[in-house]
């Protein structure tokens, strides 16, 4: 019986945590300026890698996840992982993406930042 109350404890603990470590924003990464409607219809075109490249930093920040550009500049400095996002600024950023430390509804929120798609 204390094994098992033990284990729930961890396991309360951890989905605590969990919840500290990525929180439900409201604002979905748009930071905490606002946007009017008008500034919400987006340029969609296709970029090179070289033009992706140049945005490599805190301030300009774009990255590719499956062949599709994200201006994730707004987001920099809400993101939970600190400045893991900058690892692959201006690059694919793919794999790290996809990895295990982010929670689904970053699937869903890396829309509002699409910009456009990848030239072949």
């Amino acid at each position: 019986m204390e094994t098992i109350a033990l284990l729930v404890l961890i396991v309360l603990i951890l989905l605590g945590a969990a919840l500290f470590l990525f929180p439900k924003s409201n604002n979905k990464g748009k930071g905490k300026h606002t946007q009017s409607s008008s500034s919400l219809v987006k340029n969609v075109r296709d970029y090179t890698k070289e033009e992706v490249s140049k945005h490599n930093t805190r301030k300009d920040c774009w990255i590719i996840v499956k062949d599709k550009v994200y201006d994730v500049t707004p987001y920099v400095e809400e993101h939970p992982g600190g400045d893991a996002i900058l690892n692959n600024a201006g690059r694919d950023s793919t794999e790290g993406f996809y990895g295990p430390q982010h929670a689904t509804r970053v699937f869903d929120m890396v829309d509002e930042f699409y910009i456009g798609d990848l030239k072949n």
